[in-house]
């Protein structure tokens, strides 16, 4: 069984960079991932971390207080191994700049996007959490401090992405371009595991994963693919699963087989989940892991991000139910 160092020394040949400088990487998320892993298992048992921070983020949204350790976890983090050049994060309006002298601008080239706490709103009520991550190498010459378009970068151009699931247990689950792996932490050793080596979708899936809350907002060909999952036909219904919480939906999703739908609505035409550090990690890992990751109508990993906050819709699983959805995107954009 392969700790998560060993396997990435084990496989450096499929990575084209530095392979010190990736090690630095994860020993930088596995040290703010620990840190929130023990927080999470002690939320119930203090108020301390429980509840409104009483402060309103960059997206309008209530954020919660361990939404802020969170981020300061992964801030410290990333600025201790000396191996990260620039961080932007939900939590932040503006990116940060590590390392901005001169003398360290040569030592320094990944650019991560991360969501330090997905799905805050569950929190309180002991259900599954996430952190997002997204990196890049810079595009800026290391001679210039950085500039945004160092972050609005293509999907397609990430080097390594991936997600950490605070749940039942911790698991470290990432790309580099070469299938998906799944590590889970030992909490009496501090160390992640191999736990869920070459991670597939099924070929054919059984769940579908919407808000139906939002049904009166939805399009007539959402609405019409939804009573598609629900009707007796072949290998249908489907089950609905929907936690709230978009790592916990795309992990059984990518484990059990199943479709992801955050659409746009009437009352949030450019949907509502960020492109640069939700929904282009989770399409990095939805492709590495056969399947498919669409706004509705063009794969995610295609569209040129013009903000740093910029929202999409979203909807990612194995690669005939997505294409089915976009099949019923388009017949009702025909007919209307």
């Amino acid at each position: 069984m392969y700790s998560l160092g060993e396997f990435i020394i084990k496989n450096r040949d499929h990575f084209p960079y530095s392979t010190e400088s990736l090690l630095r990487l994860f020993s930088s998320i596995k040290l703010a991932s620990k840190a929130i892993h023990k927080e999470v298992n002690k939320v119930g048992l203090t108020e301390e971390l429980i509840g409104s921070s009483g402060v309103t983020n960059i997206q309008g949204e209530n954020q919660q207080k361990l939404d802020n350790f969170a981020h300061k976890a992964f801030i410290e983090s990333f600025k201790s191994r000396n191996v990260v050049c620039g961080i932007a994060s939900e939590e932040s309006k503006d990116f940060i700049i590590i390392n901005g002298k001169k003398e360290n601008l040569t030592q320094n080239q990944y650019i991560v996007l991360i969501d330090p706490l997905d799905g805050s709103s569950n929190i309180d009520v002991n259900v599954s959490i996430g952190t997002i991550f997204s990196v890049y190498l810079r595009k800026s010459s290391i001679k210039m401090n950085l500039t945004i378009n160092d972050f609005l970068q293509k999907g397609s151009q990430q080097i390594l992405a991936g997600y950490i699931i605070y749940g039942s247990s911790t698991i470290l689950v990432f790309t580099i371009g070469k299938g998906v792996h799944g590590f889970t932490l030992d909490p009496s050793v501090g160390i992640f595991y191999l736990s869920h080596p070459n991670i597939f979708f099924p070929e054919i899936g059984n769940i579908y994963s919407i808000n139906e809350g939002n049904y009166a907002n939805f399009s007539n060909g959402i609405k019409k693919f939804i009573k598609y999952c629900q009707e007796k036909k072949e290998n249908r219904p489907y089950t609905a699963r929907y936690i709230g919480s978009l790592v916990g939906d795309f992990h059984r999703n990518m484990i059990k087989g199943g479709i992801y739908i955050y659409p746009k609505t009437y009352s949030s035409p450019n949907g509502k989940l960020r492109l640069l550090y939700e929904c282009n990690p989770i399409a990095f890992l939805t492709e590495q892991a056969g399947g498919k990751a669409s706004d509705g109508k063009q794969r995610i990993l295609d569209i040129k991000p013009t903000q740093l906050h910029q929202r999409t819709p979203f909807i990612c699983g194995p690669i005939n139910m997505v294409t089915k959805f976009e099949e019923f995107i388009m017949n009702n954009n025909k007919s209307s």
